[in-house]
């Protein structure tokens, strides 16, 4: 009996709004695409070589998670948020994934689910002995994408155990906003990655323990420190982009007061 073929599993279509979503969205988080750029739908048409009906499209659905907004006179672009978007959307986090994590801990995960939150802690350490023994003070741009990748899929897979997928669309959504708006000028150094991983392993420990209180008080301190950091950098940007138009002012010959005043 002739042995019969196997059809290759073909991949699933990309459809032209996915293509033109994913490249905006990717866009925004690498920076490519700057806070505050207005989006032309007549010019990612032309670089992606597709009608501006996809483009529109994406572009909604970049308006819808709060990533893009439309001005008064309809053109699109990408926010730019202000410290106290930074605050509110950590805020968001620390309400929903302290609730999370403590339904993961009063339930108990389930085995795989272990073995993958002790696999990423394991990936998360190993990050930090390369740089421990690389010699270099921080992590390079790769790494540190690694770094927040690993982080995010931590975060994700508590989150998952609730089954409650309203909550994970929030939650992810809040991520995204975040990890686009943060404003991290370099890579994480090896005591910020000590004190990270420390406090993952400890809200891990506490959640197989299935100490629900420890987990959730855990968790609410470690994203606390995470939007310490993100206000520092926001400050630190905000003075560097002042300093950068005092500059400007004082080259065309304007008052610094007026920058100051007007923002302009």
């Amino acid at each position: 009996m002739p042995a019969t073929k196997l059809k290759p599993k073909q991949k699933p279509k990309v459809s032209a709004r996915q293509r033109v979503y994913a490249h905006l969205q990717q866009g925004i988080i690498s920076g490519k695409i700057a806070r505050g750029t207005v989006l032309s739908e007549l010019q990612i048409s032309q670089d992606l070589r597709v009608s501006r009906t996809p483009v529109r499209e994406a572009i909604g659905q970049l308006v819808a998670e709060g990533i893009v907004e439309q001005s008064p006179n309809r053109s699109s672009i990408v926010v730019d948020l202000s410290r106290t978007d930074i605050v509110d959307l950590y805020e968001v986090r620390e309400a929903l994934e302290t609730f999370a994590v403590r339904k993961a801990a009063e339930r108990g995960m389930p085995a795989p689910s272990v073995e993958h939150l002790k696999k990423i802690l394991q990936q998360l350490e190993e990050i930090h002995h390369t740089l421990a023994t690389s010699g270099k003070q921080r992590l390079d741009d790769q790494e540190q994408a690694a770094f927040m990748m690993l982080d995010l899929r931590l975060h994700a897979l508590l989150v998952l155990s609730t089954q409650n997928a309203r909550m994970q669309k929030i939650v992810n959504d809040t991520r995204i906003l975040v990890r686009i708006f943060s404003i991290r000028r370099q890579g994480h150094d090896l005591k910020a990655l000590e004190i990270i991983h420390k406090q993952h392993c400890e809200i891990v420990d506490a959640v197989l323990a299935q100490d629900a209180d420890r987990a959730a008080g855990l968790l609410a301190a470690h994203i606390r420190h995470s939007l310490q950091e993100r206000l520092e950098e926001y400050d630190a940007y905000t003075r560097e982009r002042l300093m950068q138009k005092h500059s400007a002012a004082f080259d065309l010959g304007i008052d610094p007061a007026t920058v100051a005043r007007t923002g302009m």
